[in-house]
């Protein structure tokens, strides 16, 4: 089974999220956050968390990009418990049992959108908030062919 980890790039998620992702931290889409937001919170950080921000399961915090790598079972199981408790402490389910359930599809769908995605390639997420509430789509970006003179360093011996 194939989750997405969080991956940085440059600094810039330090900046424009409250709260950013640690590079490697397992993420899903997290879209559920925004469910009930209007045009009125979309402003500053909270703006960019919704526009393009992955989930982190470990810090909560949102990042840009992530790439898709092996999940193991155990590793699928804790993720369930930890999104699961942070539904109760976070978004008042009222109690694990009862969040285990909606823990375990959010997870089992992220693990459905990187079925099939090849190991290492980079997916982003765009949200709109639209009459019919938040609309997610998502893109894997293909990786761009370089030129060996671009990447090697050359020197004189």
């Amino acid at each position: 089974m194939n989750l997405a980890r969080a991956i940085h790039f440059d600094e810039s998620d330090r900046n424009v999220f409250h709260v950013p992702a640690r590079t490697g931290e397992w993420c899903i889409s997290g879209g559920f956050e925004f469910s009930n937001w209007t045009e009125g919170d979309l402003v500053g950080k909270a703006r960019q968390a919704f526009a393009n921000g992955w989930l982190g399961l470990e810090t909560f915090g949102r990042v840009t990009f992530v790439a898709v790598t092996r999940i193991e079972p155990t590793e699928r199981e804790a993720l369930i418990a930890a999104l699961a408790d942070h539904f109760v402490t976070v978004h008042g389910a009222p109690d694990r049992a009862a969040a285990w359930p909606v823990a375990m599809q959010e997870i089992d769908a992220m693990a459905d959108l990187c079925e099939g995605v090849e190991p290492n390639r980079v997916m982003i997420v765009a949200r709109e908030l639209g009459e019919a509430g938040v609309r997610e789509v998502f893109r894997i970006l293909a990786p761009r062919d370089a030129e060996l003179a671009q990447v090697a360093v050359h020197g004189d011996e």
